[in-house]
């Protein structure tokens, strides 16, 4: 789950990170009196979307006076943003965070991620500031320094410094660094982050080391820890019909093909897309009913599927074990009769009570094409949709 810089900030500062002072709006006037209220002759005007890149495509602007204040508002709310990570399609803007400007002397770049190789937190640090992490590692491997976290012991104030001194932190505020990050990565661990990302770090004119930006994800199972992180959910920034999934316990990821995918388990399913691929086609979804799916939870995917206007034909394809082809097959004819199926449906069916589901499929009077394995499934409505 995703949430906003203004939600990021206000969740570490309970930790003790140092951030700007800012305020959130949600119309040119709220903007407005907020920059009155922070009493400060700069402020910055931010665009607030789930997505990087907001500067480069005109999201983030410094003005000088209430007059730029209300200006900006007005450029930036409303307007869609279009950066690297929206997609084409971009996002609309629908609140600003209005913070104060600081004195900025150098940008610097933290992050604290999980590294699945090591099983391991482990935190990242480059003097390359403002700039995509992706692209530090592309063209300059050499600045970016990381440190592994011993799960048992939690990050060493002694790890934090050598951080600190590798990313060419001044001498004289190493130590505020290094507090810095020991809070970073106490919020990262108590609130169950998959990611706490600040670019940029920045050391201020004044000697202050603390928090421009602030990008925090948080792993989605464990949520049922953290209340307060779930009321900070922005249903506007999700896809309607990932929320729609979410709702009913479905793995669901909207794609920009046009061949719907319904499978049982993660590996399949990515298997599934990429055999899609490997015949031509393009996939519209990851969608993972999951083992232990009921008629209405199938009978519900269908439907998210269907409710994609880019798809043009669908592809089930159940390996079933804890998951009984029947039940499949059921929710499938369901889903079909309710919504008046009228794209391409193939369907391949293998383990636990094949049989019956195929009987099940064959006797519904539905045009459903049977595959008899994953590559003459894929095959087939690659065809069919084209």
């Amino acid at each position: 789950m995703n949430i906003h810089e203004y939600q990021g900030k206000e969740v570490l500062k309970q930790y003790g990170v140092a951030v700007p002072e800012g305020k959130v709006a949600f119309t040119v006037d709220e903007a407005v009196e907020a920059a009155k209220s922070l009493g400060t002759p700069v402020v910055v005007v931010k665009a607030q979307i789930h997505a990087g890149g907001r500067g480069k495509a005109g999201g983030v602007k410094v003005a000088k006076n209430l007059d730029e204040v209300r200006t900006y508002a007005e450029q930036i709310l409303g307007k869609v943003l279009v950066t690297h990570q929206t997609g084409p399609e971009g996002k609309e803007v629908k609140r600003l965070l209005i913070e104060q400007g600081c004195d900025i002397k150098k940008e610097y770049y933290i992050g604290v991620v999980v590294d699945r190789g090591t099983g391991r937190v482990v935190i990242m640090g480059s003097e390359e500031g403002g700039t995509e992490i992706e692209e530090v590692a592309a063209h300059s491997p050499e600045k970016i320094f990381k440190e592994v976290v011993d799960p048992a012991i939690g990050l060493q104030p002694f790890q934090a410094r050598r951080l600190a001194y590798n990313i060419n932190i001044p001498n004289e505020l190493v130590n505020k660094a290094a507090k810095f990050m020991l809070s970073l990565y106490t919020a990262f661990v108590e609130k169950d982050c998959s990611i706490a990302e600040i670019n940029p770090l920045v050391v201020t004119g004044d000697g202050n080391v603390m928090a421009l930006d602030a990008k925090l994800n948080f792993d989605s199972n464990a949520l049922f820890r953290h209340k307060d992180i779930v009321e900070l959910r922005d249903l506007e920034e999700e896809d309607e019909k990932e929320i729609q999934a979410s709702k009913y316990d479905l793995s669901y990821i909207a794609l920009d093909g046009n061949i719907g995918c319904m499978v049982n388990g993660a590996g399949l399913a990515m298997a599934t897309m990429d055999i899609i691929k490997y015949y031509g086609g393009d996939p519209a979804n990851f969608l993972d009913v999951g083992g232990g799916a009921t008629k209405e939870k199938v009978t519900e995917a269908f439907k998210i599927i269907l409710s994609d206007e880019n798809v043009k034909g669908i592809f089930v394809n159940i390996f079933g074990g804890i998951m009984k082809c029947d039940i499949i097959a059921e929710g499938v004819v369901a889903a079909a009769r309710e919504l008046g199926l009228s794209r391409p449906l193939v369907v391949r069916l293998e383990g636990t009570n094949v049989e019956l589901g195929k009987k099940i499929l064959n006797e519904s009077g539905l045009n459903i094409v049977a595959a008899d394995s994953m590559a003459d499934g894929a095959q087939k409505i690659v065809a069919l949709v084209k």
